[in-house]
């Protein structure tokens, strides 16, 4: 948890450090007014004085939130090194150095060809380096983000006068501050005083509610949750109606988005590496271990070469050393280092996370962090937020209740829709013909009382106010107008074009019906919402000169204020029992389905205000001047009807939840707003069934915190939901989630959410309604905020891992084939087969496209029919590591047997080798070559290469050392044409190439194809072929080669074919073992 978490709704300390908080024990949300003065000693109407001003700051410091300093360049790049395969190739990067400038020195010439290996692994080393830095270098932005949510003015009152604009920063706790309708929040405030009737915040990025919220100067218990401080307002959230006094509480770290910077800090310094990453420096320890092994040997095995000694009396003496012959064998150790470490296997998966990044941008996910690609799809767990993501955070009209005929009967339309387009969704048995009066009534109401507008914005349509003010506009334009009423008005409207279908008119562009109406009905006076009455009430007069009530608000209330209600063909009749419980009970069905429901009435008899135009000398003014006047002209109401509005699931999510369902992935969904709202969206979308008992899997996130063991909650199978959570709550559960063995994939768009988004395995932010500082903290951002992007992301991260594993048990097995190579020929004593420098090309450059393109192996069709994967599993199960032991086996006696039959024989299943006029040597004679100077009369002809001739006159042994070069390239080339072919059985894990013939890849077809075309380069080009040793084939040559490589496909179909016989025992004894663990 972060530091700071612990402390919501709980007493802050007095000067305990520097970051402004009240008293001990005082907790201002819970004081009244006067006792909140007192406690800071401060009046409203005086403000602070200069000199307090100043002793306050020396003990509570600035208003800002603290600079981290993160580690510095160095400490980043020396990070870099902290990796096992890292320091195994540094260490083989500087021996290579050592090696080449010391037999540099010995010849008497330095050669660049000599230098090419170190400085090829030094050129890794650094990219390695950069690109780490620079991923780590932006880890610090969301903290950057945050404080541009900071307000930079506030407007304060200090020594009797008002500062209209005082830097933020300058605040301290006791100030004074007036806030106005747009500000934003410069620090945590008491509310003393509302200078209008009304005062509402947006503060859901902060506590995740889904809409403004009231505020009031009255107090609340001290231990109250934050969403229910309503008489605080919090730094960073804004005022969107009303105007108020408020006394400074808490300022900089201390205030409650200074505690969620304190969690982003803390999270990221918890930050854990990816599974993926976890398991490859686990391999790295274990390769450390087998090449310390295998290069002890191969010392061992040719240590009598190096030295040698005699026993006199039984004891050893007499010791002889070879300085030249001991070098030469740490040359071998430092090409069994090379040849071990598969150098190209961090750009090759560089490469297919960026190439996934591509793919699943297509699908509106917008990765920032690479890794995360790959832990995606070992996802157990979706932590979502309800509004924005599974919710579309667009408030709309779901249902219509209008009066019926006579008889008492009240009439129901299901409205369609989602969002705030016009055109999305209809109004289900909507009247074919004329609207009658009663629906004309609440198409007018709706649209004249009502302060909001609807602007479309590229292709998408969003809200001026509030939220269900704006719905209320969308459902006026689908209901449409009556073909009687004048369309002219609507029409001469430029953002208005309607067209007549059957005997009424359809507003099918925003607003052109709310317009018509408010052309017919001017509105020349408001009665201002306020907590009390619950209702906003506005004068209108029409065309013909008579002024009337229209009047929105709490149902309940308009019908404690209603005497008449209007019927369908707008006759009124008196509002009796019978049909006032019928209104009711209709308002409880629509309640519990958690829609927000406002009611709608009017009244025409208003003799106060019968010649009232908005002249401020009209004596029916000043009733409009008090509030507390409004309650009384809005009695004897004309009750008409009353509409159910909610912000609405997305369409796609209930299927994105089934899919998750299959995938094995639980949703949890954590949210903010009001438990009865949020179990009925989870109910609709299938977190839970229709009338499952949610009793034990729905909670607060205050009922969370008080449970003896919170993690057997967490494990219960199937959905779960919290509700009302705060910041601390949600970084608990992801917390204990992964504490649990879970990966945990968190959504989030607000500020609160930016420390549950660090912390967990992947941080996914809105791109739409999210903030910059929960983008920055997050790993993933959803292009169209929408929780089914995320369920294709997983599925999208499943296949490239897929993909990964593929091309990294390809390279492991190349690398195991080239490390088999080099132990034999040290342990055979022939001469040095493979040079570090060829192993370096084949490991980057020969194997990397073949392994690229295995990352576009299409994925496979039950991909989210299968659970996730343990983020434990291993890379290379037993099986698949036996396999690729023989595999390797094979490549190490395919390379150094065709150097031994090149030495050996003139001729090999009928392919004649002798056209180059080369010296045939027995075995035993190359097995003991260094000895070479000791045989008689031993000569060695001399022989072509492509235009080279090479000649032995002078040296006949040199036959072993220059003279290999042909030897080296057939076992390079071998070693090249084995592993295109082993990329061909990396196509499935244990699928034939039969039912999964080459052509599926056809990139891989290319990346094979180039592979060879690079090989053909340094083979046939003077220059490279000089710089990697080697020399241009023959025909028969390169027939040679394809004979000894192409058995590598057919042993592997051998035990891909054992391998499918036995999965069925393998996975059992998995089951078992998992069982007992």
């Amino acid at each position: 948890m972060g530091k700071g978490g612990q402390d919501y709704g709980k007493k802050e300390n007095f000067g305990e450090k520097r970051g402004g908080s009240s008293d001990e024990g005082f907790a201002p949300w819970s004081k009244d007014v006067k006792e909140c003065e007192e406690e800071y000693k401060v009046s409203r109407e005086y403000g602070l004085s200069s000199d307090e001003v100043e002793k306050r700051r020396q003990i509570y410091g600035y208003n800002e939130l603290e600079k981290h300093e993160g580690p510095s360049i160095f400490r980043l790049i020396l990070d870099q090194f902290n990796d096992t395969l890292v320091r195994i190739l540094l260490v083989a990067a500087v021996v290579s150095f050592v090696l080449a400038w010391y037999d540099g020195d010995e010849g008497g010439e330095m050669e660049i060809t000599a230098f090419v290996e170190p400085l090829v692994i030094f050129l890794i080393l650094i990219v390695n380096a950069v690109v780490g830095v620079w991923q780590e270098n932006n880890a610090e932005k969301a903290l950057e983000a945050l404080k541009e949510i900071q307000s930079e003015h506030a407007s304060v009152i200090r020594d009797g006068k008002k500062i209209p604009s005082l830097v933020a920063k300058e605040l301290v706790p006791g100030d004074i501050v007036e806030l106005r309708v747009g500000d934003k929040v410069p620090a945590d405030m008491r509310v003393l005083s509302l200078i209008s009737s009304t005062l509402r915040v947006e503060q859901g990025s902060l506590t995740g509610e889904s809409e403004a919220v009231g505020k009031t100067t009255k107090p609340v218990t001290e231990d109250v949750d934050i969403q229910g401080k309503k008489c605080m307002v919090f730094a960073g959230t804004t005022v969107v109606n009303g105007n108020c006094i408020c006394l400074v509480t808490h300022i900089g770290m201390n205030t409650e988005i200074g505690k969620v910077h304190s969690q982003i800090q803390e999270a990221a310094e918890s930050e854990e590496d990816t599974p993926l990453k976890k398991k490859l420096n686990e391999f790295g320890e274990a390769l450390t271990a087998i090449i310390g092994v295998i290069c002890a040997l191969v010392w061992l095995i040719n240590l009598k070469y190096f030295l040698t000694w005699e026993y006199v009396d039984g004891w050893p003496k007499n010791f002889k050393f070879s300085f030249e012959k001991c070098t030469y064998y740490f040359e071998i150790a430092v090409a069994l280092a090379v040849a071990a470490i598969p150098e190209g296997l961090p750009a090759v998966i560089t490469t297919c996370l960026a190439l996934g990044t591509r793919k699943m941008a297509a699908k509106n996910a917008l990765v920032r962090k690479l890794p995360s690609v790959e832990t995606l799809g070992c996802t157990t767990v979706i932590c979502s937020d309800k509004t924005g993501t599974l919710t579309t955070n667009q408030m709309a009209v779901s249902k219509l209740v209008a009066m019926g005929a006579k008889g008492g009967a009240l009439r129901a339309f299901d409205v369609e829709g989602t969002s705030y387009d016009p055109s999305d969704g209809k109004i289900q048995n909507w009247p074919k013909g004329q609207i009658d009066s009663n629906l004309q009534t609440i198409a007018k109401i709706a649209a004249v009382c009502n302060d909001a507008g609807v602007e479309q914005s590229g292709h998408h349509f969003i809200a001026n106010g509030l939220p269900t003010e704006a719905a209320l506009k969308v459902l006026v334009e689908k209901m449409g107008l009556p073909s009687g009423l004048d369309s002219d008005s609507a029409s001469r409207n430029h953002d208005t074009k309607c067209e007549i279908y059957s005997t009424y008119i359809w507003c099918v562009i925003w607003q052109g019906c709310s317009n018509t109406w408010n052309n017919i009905e001017k509105r020349i006076a408001t009665l201002e919402f306020d907590r009390d009455r619950k209702s906003m009430g506005v004068i209108v007069r029409s065309n013909s000169g008579r002024n009337s009530l229209l009047v929105k608000g709490a149902v309940e209330n308009l019908l404690e204020r209603s005497s008449f209600v209007q019927l369908n063909d707008g006759s009124v009749v008196e509002l009796d029992q019978n049909l006032k419980s019928l209104i009711l009970d209709s308002l409880q069905e629509m309640s519990s389905k958690a829609l927000r429901c406002l009611g709608f009435a009017y009244k025409d008899d208003l003799p106060e205000f019968a010649t009232y135009t908005g002249d401020e000398d009209h004596p029916a003014h000043q009733l409009l001047l008090n509030p507390a006047n409004y309650s009384s002209i809005e009695n004897k109401l004309v009750f008409v009807g009353l509409t159910g509005i909610r912000d609405p699931p997305r369409k796609e999510v209930r299927q994105a939840i089934e899919d998750c369902r299959a995938a094995g992935i639980r949703v949890m969904v954590i949210t903010g707003d009001h438990k009865n709202t949020a179990e009925a969206i989870c109910r609709e979308i299938g977190v839970f069934g229709s009338h499952e008992d949610i009793s034990s899997r729905s909670l607060t996130g205050r009922e969370f915190a008080e449970l003896r063991n919170p993690k057997l909650h967490l494990r219960q199978e199937g959905g779960l939901l919290f509700s009302r959570a705060e910041p601390r709550h949600k970084q608990d559960i992801v917390r204990l989630l992964k504490e649990d063995g879970e990966v945990v994939a968190m959504t989030g768009d607000g500020v609160n959410d930016a420390p549950a988004l660090k912390l967990a395995d992947i941080g996914i932010a809105m791109g739409i309604a999210g903030t910059e500082v929960a983008k920055e903290a997050s790993d993933m951002v959803l292009a169209d905020d929408n929780f089914s992007t995320i369920v294709s992301a997983v599925g999208e991260g499943r296949s490239i891992y897929n993909n990964m594993k593929a091309f990294i048990r390809y390279m492991i097995s190349s690398n195991i084939g080239e490390v088999a190579s080099i132990f034999l020929t040290a342990a055979l004593g022939i001469p040095e087969g493979l040079i570090p420098v060829q192993l370096l090309w084949v490991n980057l450059v020969t194997d990397g496209p073949p392994a690229t393109a295995l990352g576009f192996n299409p994925p496979d069709k039950d991909v989210m029919k299968k659970p996730p994967r343990r983020s434990d599993d291993s890379l290379i199960s037993p099986w698949i590591l036996f396999r690729y032991l023989v595999i390797g086996a094979y490549v190490g006696l395919a390379t150094v047997g065709i150097f031994i039959i090149w030495y050996t024989h003139s001729s090999f299943f009928g392919i004649d080798l002798s056209g180059d006029g080369h010296s045939l040597v027995t075995f035993s004679q190359l097995k003991t070559w260094d000895q070479c100077n000791s045989w008689a009369n031993f000569t060695a002809s001399p022989f072509t290469a492509g235009n080279q001739q090479f000649t032995f006159d002078s040296n006949p042994c040199d036959y072993f050392q220059t003279g290999k070069i042909k030897a080296m390239t057939l076992s390079l080339s071998v070693l090249v044409a084995i592993e295109m072919f082993n990329s061909l059985n990396a196509l499935s894990e244990d699928g034939s190439l039969l039912s999964m013939p080459p052509w599926v890849n056809p990139y891989l077809l290319v990346a094979m194809s180039v592979s060879f075309g690079l090989h053909f380069l340094i083979l046939y080009v003077p220059f490279l072929a000089q710089v990697f040793g080697i020399v241009p084939l023959s025909l028969n040559e390169w027939l040679l080669v394809l004979l000894v490589a192409l058995p590598v496909i057919l042993i592997d179909e051998v035990l891909k074919l054992v391998g499918r016989c036995t999965s069925g025992f393998r996975t059992s004894r998995r089951h078992v073992k998992d069982k007992a663990e």
